[in-house]
């Protein structure tokens, strides 16, 4: 009974930073400088963030609209 309250959202995992970190590695090995490097990847990955985020935000309130009609207990 407890799936019902699980946080199913993604989340940054570490193999996310481990990944931007290697990035910022090869961007480095290449004679990038080091503060382009992680200026650039860090750019890259906001506007990848904001773009998911703002084609979910449809999904998540009609999500979050059902919600509260599940919860509610019958007398």
């Amino acid at each position: 009974m407890g799936y019902r309250r699980r946080d199913t959202r993604p989340r940054l995992a570490l193999w996310m930073l481990v990944a931007l970190g290697d990035a910022i590695l090869l961007l480095v090995s290449a004679g990038v400088s080091v503060l382009i490097a992680l200026l650039g990847v860090v750019i890259v990955a906001g506007f990848g963030v904001a773009a998911w985020r703002l084609t979910r935000r449809g999904a998540l309130a009609s999500e979050d609209a059902v919600v509260p009609v599940l919860s509610r207990r019958r007398a």
